[in-house]
C-alpha cells in the first residue's frame, strides 16, 4: 500500500501525452520495498506506458569520494540487473541528475522521484520541478513515517519526538507489494553508463580518488539482505548487550546500506518486527525514532551542517569555555593521521578509515574528544564532520549529520557544567573502560593494520 500521505506533487504541471513515464531514482537506489518505484509502475500501468528508471551519476557530489562511489556502483549493477527482469528500462548518464532529468522530461508523461532531505536533494528537486513542463511527483520511501506528517516542526530530541511516531507507527508499518509492468519498453533506446564492469566504470569516473574502497563492505541490496538475516538469526536476541560493545561484532551494519537506500527501513522493520521482545524493541527504537529524528533534523534546520544549527545552549556554553586550558590540542593533519595520546580514540579513527565505518559507541567518543583537543569549537564541528564525511560511507547524510552534532549537544540536555565542553556531555576513557574491554578494542584495530 502506498499511503497517500507519502506522495507530493512538486509542481502544477498536468501529466503529457507522451513516450513513458520516468522514475528519477537518486536516494532510493533499489528496486525492492520502494514505494517511489511502484507508484511509478502504477502510473505507467494505468497510462499504457513503458517506465523508464533513470539515474544521474555527478562526480562533484559533495565530499564523495572514490570509496563512495565504489559502493554506490556496485549497487546500482544490482538495479540494473532486477531492473531488467521486471521488464523496466535503466538509464544512466554520467552527468548531474537534475540535468538529465530535465532532458529527459522532454519525451515523458510525468516524473515520480523519490525523497531527499539533504540541501543539495532538495536542490535537485526544485529545480527540476521549474523547468519542466510535466508532473514532478515525489514519493517518500526512505522512512518508516513521513517526514512532515511526523511533525510538523524541528524536534527538541527523542523524548519529544517518540511520542508522535507512536500514534502513526501502525497507519504506516505496512507491506508493500511489487506489480507488475505491463507495457515492455522494446522500442525505446538510451545511451547508458556502461556498468559490466564496476572497477572500469569506476576508473571512468573523474573522481576524488585519496580515499580508496573497503573489503569490509560491499553495495547492493542482496548484500544488505544478508547482514539483515545475519542479524535477525544471531545477534539481534542479544541487541540489547552488545550493541554498545566494540568488541562484540552485534550490530546490524546496515547504515551503510540504509545510507544509498539499498535496503528500505520498512522492510528492515517488518523482518525485525518477528520476533517479539526487549530486543526486537531496541532495536526498533534506534532504526525508527532515533534515525527518523535526524531526518527530523535535517528537514527542518537548514543549518545542520554547521556549527550555528546547533541549539543556542549548546553553542552559548561551548564559546564560554573556549578558553579553557587544553591539556592536549591536535590539528586536522594529526587527527586524520590518527596521532593523538588516546590509544582509543586513535583506534577509532583508524576503524573508520581503514573499514569506512566505526562502531555507533566509539564515534560518541571519538566527537567528544574532537571537541576537547581543538582550540575552538566551530573548527572541532568542522574537524568532525570533515573526518566522518571523508572517511564514512554512511556520512553526509541526516544521520551522519546527527551524529556528530549529538556530540556537540544536539538531541541531548544539558549536563553539570564542566571544563572545555561546558554543559555538554562528556565522555572520557575511563567511562569507556568500565563499558567494555577498550584494550581488546584497541587490540581489535590493530589487527586491521597489521
Amino acid at each position: 500500500m502506498i499511503q497517500p500521505e507519502r506522495i507530493r506533487a512538486l509542481n502544477a504541471e498536468r501529466a503529457k501525452n507522451r513516450e513513458f513515464i520516468i522514475y528519477w531514482m537518486q536516494a532510493s537506489q533499489r528496486t525492492e520495498c520502494n514505494h517511489a518505484l511502484e507508484y511509478a509502475v502504477l502510473e505507467a500501468n494505468e497510462k499504457n506506458r513503458p517506465l523508464v528508471v533513470f539515474f544521474g551519476i555527478t562526480p562533484r557530489f559533495p565530499e564523495a569520494n572514490a570509496r563512495h562511489y565504489a559502493f554506490m556502483l556496485e549497487g546500482l549493477q544490482e538495479v540494473k540487473d532486477s531492473l531488467r527482469d521486471r521488464g523496466v528500462k535503466f538509464v544512466i548518464w554520467q552527468k548531474s541528475p537534475e540535468i538529465g532529468a530535465v532532458e529527459l522530461s522532454k519525451r515523458a508523461c510525468l516524473i515520480v522521484v523519490d525523497c531527499g532531505y539533504t540541501k543539495i536533494e532538495k536542490k535537485w528537486r526544485r529545480e527540476v520541478s521549474a523547468k519542466i513542463d510535466c508532473p514532478l511527483i515525489q514519493v517518500e520511501t526512505n522512512v518508516i513515517v513521513p517526514v512532515v506528517e511526523a511533525s510538523s516542526k524541528e524536534e527538541y530530541a527523542a523524548a519529544t519526538f517518540r511520542p508522535k511516531m507512536g500514534r502513526q507507527l501502525e497507519k504506516y508499518l505496512l507491506p508493500l507489494k511489487e506489480k507488475a509492468v505491463k507495457k515492455e519498453p522494446h522500442e525505446l533506446d538510451f545511451e547508458s553508463f556502461d556498468l559490466d564492469d564496476v572497477e572500469k566504470a569506476l576508473a571512468r569516473l573523474p573522481i576524488e580518488r585519496s580515499v580508496g574502497g573497503v573489503s569490509s563492505f560491499h553495495g547492493g541490496t542482496s548484500q544488505a539482505k544478508k547482514f539483515l538475516g545475519k542479524f535477525v538469526q544471531d545477534k539481534l536476541d542479544h541487541y540489547p548487550e552488545w550493541k554498545n560493545d566494540p568488541t562484540v561484532d552485534g550490530t546490524s551494519l546496515l547504515s551503510p546500506y540504509l545510507h544509498f537506500g539499498q535496503i528500505s527501513p520498512l522492510y528492515i522493520a517488518l523482518k525485525v518486527k518477528k520476533k517479539k521482545g526487549r530486543a526486537t524493541d531496541a532495536f526498533l527504537e534506534e532504526l525508527i525514532i532515533r534515525r527518523e529524528l535526524s531526518m527530523n533534523f535535517v528537514h527542518y534546520n537548514e543549518r545542520y551542517d554547521q556549527f550555528e544549527g546547533l541549539p543556542s545552549w549548546c553553542r552559548q556554553t561551548l564559546r564560554e569555555h573556549e578558553r579553557d586550558r587544553r591539556e592536549y590540542i591536535y590539528s586536522l593533519s594529526e587527527f586524520e593521521k590518527a596521532k593523538t595520546h588516546d590509544p582509543y580514540w586513535n583506534a577509532a579513527q583508524k576503524e573508520m578509515v581503514l573499514q569506512g565505518k566505526m562502531h555507533g559507541t566509539m564515534r560518541m567518543y571519538w566527537g567528544k574528544k574532537i571537541m576537547e583537543w581543538s582550540q575552538k569549537p566551530e573548527h572541532a564541528f568542522k574537524r568532525a564532520l570533515y573526518l566522518n564525511n571523508k572517511y564514512e560511507l554512511d556520512g553526509r547524510d541526516p544521520n551522519g549529520f546527527a551524529g556528530v552534532s549529538w556530540c556537540f549537544g544536539k538531541h541531548d540536555r544539558a549536563w553539570p557544567e564542566g571544563s572545555i565542553l561546558g554543559n555538554v556531555r562528556t565522555m572520557k576513557a575511563s567511562g569507556l573502560l568500565r563499558k567494555f574491554d577498550a584494550d581488546a578494542y584497541v587490540r581489535k584495530i590493530e589487527k586491521l593494520t597489521s
